[in-house]
C-alpha cells in the first residue's frame, strides 16, 4: 500500500499529488540510497536493475520521471531511454560514471533532459528531480494557455503553442529542455546570456556548479538547429544569432 510521506520541508504530501519516480540502477547501494532519499521527499519510487526490466516497469507503472543509469545489464540506459520515449514522453535524469561529454550528448540526443556524473550529492539529485518536474508542469500550463503566434528569426521558426521548431520549414525534434533553452535565448536575440542566467531561467538551478550542463545542452542544440545560430562569448555565455534587420 502506498502511504503519504512528509517532505523535509514539513509539508504533507497526499497520495493524490505524489509523483512517481522510476529509479533504474544496477548498483544496489546507489539504488537504495536514491530510493530512500526520494521517498523521504514524498515521492513514490519503484526500481529496476536492468534494461528490459526498466522498459517493462515504465510501461506498466507510467512514472512521472526516470532516474536512469547509462551502464546497465541487458541493454544500456540509452536504449532504455529510446524505448521509453517512444512509448510516451517522460522526463529523464541520466546518471553516468564517466565524465565524458560524448556520452552526455548521446544521452541528450535520445531524449534525456538532464544528466549527472557520479559521484553526486543526494541534495543535488533531489533538486534536479524537482526542477524537471516543475518544467513538465510549466509545459502543461503553457499548452493550456499558449503564447499566441509563431516567432520567426530568419529561417528559424519557433511555435510556442505546439512547442515545435522548424529550420527552413523542416521540423527539428528538440527535447523539452532544449526547447526551453532555445526559447530563453530567442526571447532576447543577439543578447548574451550568461551560463548562470540560463541555469536560473531554464533549470531553476542557482548553483554555478551546473554550468557544464548548459554547455552540453547548447552543443546538442547546435547540432540540431545549426552551429552558426548560437554564438559563444568566451568567459560569459551564449547568444542566439539572427539575421540583420
Amino acid at each position: 500500500m502506498e502511504h503519504a510521506h512528509t517532505s523535509h520541508t514539513g509539508n504533507a504530501v497526499t497520495p493524490g499529488t505524489q509523483r512517481r519516480v522510476l529509479v533504474v540502477e544496477d548498483d544496489t547501494t546507489i539504488v537504495e540510497a536514491i530510493s530512500a532519499r526520494l521517498r523521504a521527499e514524498g515521492f513514490l519510487v519503484q526500481t529496476a536493475s536492468d534494461g528490459p526490466a526498466a522498459v517493462d516497469a515504465a510501461e506498466a507503472w507510467q512514472p512521472d520521471l526516470m532516474v536512469l543509469d547509462v551502464m546497465l545489464p541487458g541493454f544500456d540506459g540509452l536504449e532504455v531511454c529510446r524505448r521509453v520515449q517512444a512509448q510516451r514522453p517522460v522526463p529523464v535524469l541520466m546518471l553516468t560514471a564517466r565524465d565524458d561529454e560524448t556520452d552526455m550528448l548521446v544521452g541528450l540526443g535520445v531524449g534525456a533532459d538532464d544528466y549527472m556524473t557520479k559521484p553526486f550529492s543526494m541534495r543535488e539529485l533531489v533538486a534536479r528531480v524537482h526542477v524537471l518536474l516543475r518544467r513538465v508542469e510549466r509545459a502543461a500550463l503553457a499548452a493550456v494557455t499558449p503564447r499566441s503566434g509563431i516567432l520567426r528569426l530568419g529561417e528559424l521558426e519557433i511555435d510556442h503553442a505546439q512547442r515545435r521548431v522548424r529550420v527552413r520549414s523542416d521540423d527539428v525534434h528538440l527535447t523539452p529542455t532544449e526547447f526551453d533553452l532555445l526559447v530563453c535565448l530567442a526571447n532576447t536575440p543577439r543578447a548574451v546570456l550568461s551560463r548562470e542566467q540560463l541555469l536560473a531561467e531554464v533549470w531553476d538551478w542557482a548553483d554555478a556548479s551546473g554550468t557544464r550542463t548548459v554547455d552540453s545542452h547548447i552543443k546538442a542544440l547546435r547540432r540540431k538547429i545549426g552551429a552558426e545560430r548560437i554564438r559563444t562569448v568566451h568567459g560569459v555565455g551564449y547568444a542566439l544569432e539572427t539575421p540583420a534587420p
